[in-house]
């Protein structure tokens, strides 16, 4: 029975290589922008209850006032930037990483 030699991937061939550097460069640009638009939404909750404690105080209805919804859409942000993302990965980075996939070998070939 023969035993199949495994493959040895040249890894910075693939670094190299300008799909690569494609795919790289565009996922770290879409995902600062991510992180810049959550850090900022995240800190806007203590920023708007320190400077901003009328508009937090304000009541909604019942014993809910702003500050308490905006804390509550902390969550509804977060999950809507895992939903922007996962379309975007399954649209655009996984189409990318699964043509570096296929050609992996050609690229990166036996060392």
């Amino acid at each position: 029975m023969a035993t199949a030699v495994p493959v040895r991937i040249d890894w910075q061939a693939i670094v190299a290589d300008p799909r690569f550097q494609a795919l790289h460069v565009a996922k770290t640009r879409f995902l600062w922008g991510l992180m810049a638009f959550s850090i900022l939404f995240y800190f806007l909750l203590p920023l708007g209850a320190a400077y901003a404690p009328g508009l937090f105080a304000r009541k909604v209805f019942g014993p809910v006032n702003v500050g308490i919804l905006f804390a509550l859409s902390e969550f509804l942000v977060a999950w809507g930037v895992a939903f922007v993302y996962a379309r975007r990965a399954n649209a655009e980075f996984d189409r990318m990483s699964a043509e570096l996939i296929r050609d992996a070998e050609k690229i990166g070939g036996r060392k």
